[in-house]
């Protein structure tokens, strides 16, 4: 009984992730259809209606391909589910491992292998599709495929030991395996972040010393302004992958870094790049990277702790279609860490609008600091030209911003500097 009406609730919860996402999608369309003939009137000056209407474009293109992937996403997770598939891979790689770790990390990478093939023809129109369509893909086929080679490795290299540790503590930690497990977790989380700047991101693109010595000394005043210690201030290459543009900062303690895009730094003015890199000072300064940073880790304590409760309920298996015994007695910890895995995102979807409103909050926050520490219109300008460069609509529903963005809408954003500047 049990498992019937948790396969209810789930299919449920699907239909109403669907609903939902259909209906904020088909309120973006219409309203950025809608307001597509016209530049807003506070960016009339400064954005030509054939950029707006790109962005328009853009941001519908966007929005369809978002309902397709939607759509196979979904057909992917009752196939995996309900429908047997997880339970005849686990059938067939058990068939040729026997029991034991072996079974169980073959499990996670065979789901892994499927998944990550079953994606690839839609990253690749999206690059070479949607991306090159409005002139924002700058990538060859072979990057492309080199790219993914190279996060294929990453990920089995450091991904297999991780989850040999989890399972291992899962299997032999007793009852509170799970905080043992988050532990592990979060001290990975961590360890990345310190790792990623010097020996990850390095092997997908190019980071050299910012040579314009008028620009380093600008920003060096700016980063001793703030107090911020910096292991050097670096250009990355991400023209020859993207015509987006952005700045940001990695790490954390010693291994602290400045980054910005070549294409960024072509676009702006020195003055506009100051602006952009003390809004991203001010997440640094206002602690938003450790607020997320300490919300991510109990977050992911409580969904630990709900599927050390799941992982013994049997209505959890069967009620997602699978049968976790292969042998009397024996659990499956890998079905039960890939079945969390799977539904956990149907279950939380409704509560995104919290984490987009926090995240807005925190963008105010950082361009209030960078208003205070530079002139906010110089910020201005520069929002204006990577709004109009990335295409980002200018005009998009506001429930579905609320719903998803995590920045605040260009016009809202913008009044709000003009406001401080004033």
């Amino acid at each position: 009984m049990y498992s019937l009406a948790f396969s209810i609730l789930f299919v449920s919860f699907i239909i109403l992730t669907l609903l939902v996402r259909f209906w904020l999608a088909a309120r973006q369309l219409r309203h950025v259809l809608a307001h597509r003939h016209a530049v807003p009137a506070e960016f009339a000056e400064k954005i030509p209606l054939a950029a707006h209407q790109k962005a328009a474009d853009y941001t519908v293109a966007r929005t369809k391909y978002g309902l397709l992937t939607l759509m196979v996403n979904t057909l992917v997770l009752l196939g995996f589910t309900l429908l047997g598939g997880l339970q005849w891979l686990s059938l067939q790689i058990f068939q040729l491992t026997g029991p034991g770790m072996v079974y169980q990390l073959a499990l996670l990478a065979a789901f892994a292998l499927i998944s990550g093939l079953i994606d690839l023809p839609f990253d690749y129109y999206k690059q070479f599709g949607l991306e090159q369509r409005f002139g924002f893909n700058k990538m060859g086929k072979g990057l492309f495929f080199k790219d993914m080679a190279i996060s294929t490795a990453i990920g089995a290299a450091l991904g297999l030991p991780l989850a040999w540790v989890i399972l291992t503590l899962m299997a032999q930690a007793g009852d509170l395996w799970w905080v043992y497990a988050w532990l592990v977790w979060t001290g990975f989380q961590l360890l990345m972040m310190a790792l990623a700047p010097n020996l990850i991101l390095p092997l997908f693109n190019k980071f050299t010393p910012l040579a314009d010595e008028a620009l380093k000394s600008r920003i060096e005043a700016l980063i001793k302004r703030v107090g911020f210690a910096s292991r050097g201030l670096f250009v990355m290459d991400g023209s020859k992958r993207s015509a987006h543009g952005n700045a940001y900062f990695s790490g954390f303690g010693a291994t602290k870094r400045i980054v910005f895009f070549d294409t960024l730094l072509a676009r702006l003015q020195p003055q506009e790049i100051e602006a952009v890199l003390a809004h991203e000072l001010g997440h640094f300064k206002l602690k938003h990277i450790v607020k997320r940073m300490a919300m991510l880790f109990v977050l992911s304590l409580g969904f630990m702790a709900v599927l050390g409760y799941l992982k013994q309920q049997p209505w959890f298996y069967d009620g997602l279609g699978v049968n976790p015994l292969l042998l009397p007695g024996q659990a499956n910890d890998a079905m039960a860490l890939l079945l969390f895995l799977l539904v956990l995102p149907v279950f939380t979807f409704l509560f995104a609008p919290l984490a987009s409103l926090g995240s807005r909050k925190h963008e105010f926050e950082a361009d209030a600091f960078a208003a205070r520490h530079t002139d906010a219109r110089d910020l201005v300008s520069a929002l204006v030209k990577m709004y109009e460069d990335n295409a980002s609509t200018l005009t998009p529903d506001p429930l579905h911003s609320a719903f998803y963005d995590s920045h605040p809408p260009a016009s809202v954003r913008i009044r709000q500097l003009k406001l401080a500047a004033a």
